[in-house]
């Protein structure tokens, strides 16, 4: 099960916002406030926030897929 706070925090701990990690991923802020809300990234978003993030694979799995 997706785990919005989890990314919401990590995202922070990057020293980073949503809208800049939207902007990095190609995203608008806002749909990538909508995606959050609606727990529906795509795989292909998943890779992108993940590289941007630099998150481990445990942590992408624990995020995502948790």
């Amino acid at each position: 099960m997706f785990q919005a706070n989890k990314l919401k925090g990590k995202i922070c701990e990057k020293g980073l916002t949503i809208a800049t990690i939207s902007q990095k991923i190609g995203m608008n802020a806002t749909t990538f406030y909508r995606k959050l809300s609606k727990k529906s990234f795509s795989l292909m978003e998943v890779e992108k926030i993940t590289t941007e993030l630099k998150l481990t694979s445990d942590e992408a799995r624990d995020i995502f897929f948790g």
